[in-house]
């Protein structure tokens, strides 16, 4: 009987799930691991410099391919370092397997050198987690955590591994195996309110879509089309739902919300039947709760049922995975559809489309000074939507979602929940080794990217030709905008201008980069950017004074949309 150590074990096992790569950093308490990596043939670890890097890598990587993500740190600071990337992936709903070293297992308790309770911090912020106390226990507790991970809604899985585990033999011939009887996840939505839905839909004259990343994540997006499309129902996104339906497809109304557009906010205002498919009705999207859709019914689909009536009231709840309940839903409302007639919103389409007509989201064409909103719209003409985006967080994160118009889903990858700066550089190096078929592109701000600037190293050394769209105006400009419009324009430290040469500072790790500063040079910039095969960042000195607008004033309803002319200067 072989028998190999808890080590090769946990590769052998992360081999099973078909893990590619491991995003992680090394350290005292998980140096048996990285000496099993050492002759590791199938995995690939990538050295981050910082283990956040490590975590938002995994949920980038994880984001754009549909599997699930792997970082890696050793105990106390390294565990700990990871704690804001799995909170971004557990708001998000992200399927990551976060792997730490712990001291041995007499230490734990004795507050032993670079111990930490990690499993007792994460508990808030992950879907489960695990304490490994015996070898025998680690091929199980593996297979389940990837399960876990990755089923019903998914969202991130824990595994502590103590050093004396790391070093213990197994026979190598064991396999992992699931014992959950307490996890069920229901997959399958009831018959009896899917045909319901269908009569409500069938019976409503204003009905709209909300879609959201539960679409995205059940691999859902081509039976919404194929229902939007048949039935003819306009499609409201939310931030992470962009992708699931085309937005460039005359039903789409693009991202509602605090600074959606303003005729997707008025679809909700004025809709009388809303079909929330795989969102949470957060507080970005509604605004004041109790003026949010005041003249619809909600018919909400969502695999969590805690989701359902937590914060609006629902119609027809319907307990379900997205592509499941998609799926029995097309097929009840075509047969409803051949009985009594397609129901007709051609009258309700018109008054949408005057409503793009009169509120196009905008900003100043007839200026020479740099605007992002120009610079994101260049950069569509110029991939044609085929491209992976992802942002920092902040206003150009915004300027993101309002400009880029996503064509597929799992192309467009942003922190929601959590909003985390500094989550696109390393989310994007994730982005781009699960697919190094696509262009990869980072929309970042010059506050975001200072958070994560080390990992500039990952992904030269890595060779990975990302393209950094860096949005620089000098400020923490989403910070800088509520203070200007709501704090008597007291700009208590959000000036950054001038702290750093970003193009001299990408040059020092390996990449290109160069500075824009007039507006008859961006497309220019970009082309060139695309034909580097290298990292490039682009220092576009943006208007510093430029705003994101529309934008709802915390509390208020989402009826009541800021723009710039009713902002005073």
């Amino acid at each position: 009987m072989s028998k190999i150590n808890g080590s090769k074990m946990l590769l052998k096992c992360l081999e099973n799930e078909g893990v590619e790569y491991i995003f992680g950093y090394p350290g005292g308490k998980v140096i048996p691991i990285y000496d099993a990596i050492y002759d590791e043939k199938k995995i690939k670890h990538v050295l981050v410099r910082h283990e956040q890097g490590a975590a938002h890598a995994a949920d980038g990587y994880a984001r754009a391919t549909g599997k699930t993500g792997v970082c890696m740190a050793t105990s106390g600071p390294g565990a700990t370092n990871l704690i804001t990337g799995i909170a971004n992936a557990y708001m998000d709903s992200v399927p990551i397997v976060a792997i730490t070293g712990q001291v041995t297992t007499p230490e734990i308790g004795t507050d032993s050198f670079q111990e930490a309770d990690i499993t007792g911090i994460t508990a808030p912020i992950t879907k489960h987690n695990y304490l490994v106390k015996n070898i025998k226990e680690l091929p199980n507790i593996i297979k389940e955590a990837f399960y876990i991970a990755s089923t019903g809604r998914p969202g991130p899985v824990l595994v502590d591994i103590p050093h004396d585990i790391q070093v213990a033999l197994i026979d190598e011939q064991v396999k992992g195996e699931i014992n959950l009887p307490g996890y069920k996840p229901t997959i399958k939505g009831n018959l009896k309110q899917i045909k319901e839905a269908a009569i409500k839909i069938s019976h409503s004259k204003k009905p709209v879509i909300f879609s959201g990343g539960g679409v995205i994540s059940s691999n859902a997006s081509n039976l919404l089309r194929e229902f939007a499309d048949y039935a003819q129902i306009p499609v409201v996104s939310s931030l992470l739902g962009k992708g699931a339906y085309p937005e460039n497809k005359k039903l789409s109304l693009g991202m509602a919300g605090m600074h959606g557009a303003r005729y997707a906010n008025m679809a909700f205002v004025n809709t009388d039947l809303i079909i929330g498919i795989g969102v949470r009705f957060d507080d970005r999207v509604t605004g004041k709760l109790s003026e949010f859709a005041k003249n619809a019914e909600i018919i909400h689909i969502d695999v969590d049922p805690a989701e359902i009536g937590k914060n609006v009231k629902v119609a027809i709840p319907i307990v379900g995975d997205a592509k499941s309940v998609l799926a029995d839903l097309i097929v009840e409302y075509k047969k409803l559809s051949s009985e009594k007639g397609l129901a007709d919103f051609s009258q309700w389409l018109d008054e949408i489309e005057c409503w793009k007509k009169k509120y196009p989201v905008r900003y100043d064409r007839n200026t020479d000074l740099v605007k992002p909103g120009f610079i994101i719209e260049t950069l569509q003409e110029l991939t044609k939507g085929d491209a992976i985006i992802c942002t920092e967080v902040g206003q150009n994160q915004m300027w993101a979602a309002q400009y880029y118009k996503v064509l597929e889903p799992r192309t467009f990858i942003s922190s929601g929940g959590l909003g985390t700066m500094g989550f696109g550089l390393p989310a994007s190096i994730g982005a781009q080794f699960g697919r190094p078929d696509k262009l990869v592109f980072d929309i970042a701000g010059d506050g975001s990217i200072q958070m994560v600037s080390q990992e500039f190293a990952t992904a030269a050394i890595n060779n990975l030709p990302i393209k950094i769209i860096l949005l620089n105006n000098g400020n923490l400009g989403l910070v800088k905008q509520w203070q200007e419009l709501f704090y008597n324009e007291r700009y208590s430290e959000t000036c950054i201008k001038g702290c750093v040469d970003f193009v001299k500072l990408i040059e020092a790790y390996g990449g290109v980069g160069f500075r824009v500063k007039e507006k008859k040079d961006i497309e220019k910039a970009i082309k060139d950017a695309i034909s580097i095969k290298n990292l490039v960042l682009i220092d576009f000195w943006i208007d510093p004074d430029e705003n994101v607008f529309p934008f709802v004033a915390p509390g208020a309803p989402i009826s009541e949309m800021l723009d710039h002319k009713q902002v005073k200067k």
